[in-house]
This record gives C-alpha cells, sequence and structure tokens, in this order.
C-alpha cells in the first residue's frame, strides 16, 4: 500500500528497530554512502573550484590527531592555491603539517600524491619524479596521502582549490 505526500511516495515497510539487524547494516551503509557522495558533491560545487582533493591522513595516535592534521592541510590557504597552479609542492603539505600542533616526527613521516610517494621518514625519495607529480596536479580530482607512523588512527577530509576565479566571484560581484 502506498501514499503520496507531495511528489513522494511512500511504502509501508517494516519498521527497523533492531541496530544489530542485517536490515539496519544494509541501511546504515546505504545512507553513509549517500551522505558521503552529497558531502563531496557540494566540496567540488565550492565557488570558483577546479579541483577536487582528497587528503587521507594515517598513522596517527588517534583519530583527534589525525582530523586535526587533515583539516589543517585541507584549509591551509597556501595548499589549496598550489593545487588551483598545479604545483606539486609538497612541503606546503608538510608545513600544514606543523602548524596543526600536533607533536609528530618528520622522521617518521610519509608522503604520497596520488600514486607516487616523494617524501619517506624524513627524505625525499631518490624515485620521486617532479615531471609525474606535475603531470598528475592536472587532472580534476587530486589525493595525498600521508602517513604519520605515531599510531593506527586515520581520517580522510575532502577540500577543493582556490583558483583566481573564486577571488573574481567574491570579489567582483559589487561591479
Amino acid at each position: 500500500m502506498k501514499q503520496s505526500f507531495n511528489h513522494f511516495s511512500v511504502t509501508n515497510n517494516k519498521k527497523i528497530t533492531n541496530p544489530k539487524s542485517k536490515e539496519f547494516k544494509i541501511f546504515e551503509s546505504k545512507l553513509n554512502q549517500v551522505m558521503m557522495s552529497l558531502a563531496k558533491q557540494i566540496t567540488i560545487d565550492g565557488e570558483g573550484a577546479s579541483k577536487f582533493i582528497e587528503i587521507d591522513v594515517s598513522g596517527a595516535k588517534n583519530k583527534k590527531d589525525a582530523k586535526q592534521i587533515a583539516f589543517s592541510i585541507a584549509n591551509s590557504q597556501l595548499f589549496k592555491t598550489a593545487v588551483a597552479g598545479e604545483d606539486p609542492n609538497w612541503g606546503r603539505v608538510l608545513m600544514a603539517i606543523g602548524k596543526s600542533n600536533i607533536n609528530t616526527s618528520v622522521n617518521k613521516i610519509n608522503l604520497k600524491l596520488g600514486n607516487q610517494y616523494i617524501f619517506k621518514n624524513g627524505n625525499i625519495l631518490k624515485s620521486y619524479r617532479e615531471s609525474l607529480a606535475s603531470k598528475y596536479m592536472k587532472g580534476c580530482e587530486i589525493k595525498f596521502s600521508v602517513g604519520l607512523g605515531m599510531g593506527k588512527s586515520n581520517f580522510k577530509a575532502y577540500t577543493c582549490d582556490l583558483t583566481h576565479k573564486y577571488i573574481s566571484i567574491n570579489a567582483d560581484y559589487r561591479n
């Protein structure tokens, strides 16, 4: 039996009351997928955005530290403008980790751009190729992975680049 409410159709489904049931787990998983999709869409719809950026922080002492570092990177204007300029300036990532006020050791940090490791245990890798990193930065989806080597907690943050178009949208609207 269906009831119609303002263009929405409601089916009389069995109410899920047990949070340990298979049905609840399926619903929870599907709801999380929808919410993550919406969050990513909101991110890339940012004013003037041209690139979707994922920052995956792992190996933190706890979830709070992983989240703080991920957001320190994601909210760094220097980092976001480097991405907009397609500059694989990995120093901006390390700077944002440092300004997060989380106790880390540069000698334990591993940094990866896309599938290419840049920095491992305090050193730039000899296998790192700036030309490959620059080519990768021309894409629309950019992923930085940061391994802290301090624990087992992780967190992913999503952001977009900070472009000239963003400045124009927010500075020229009154002209």
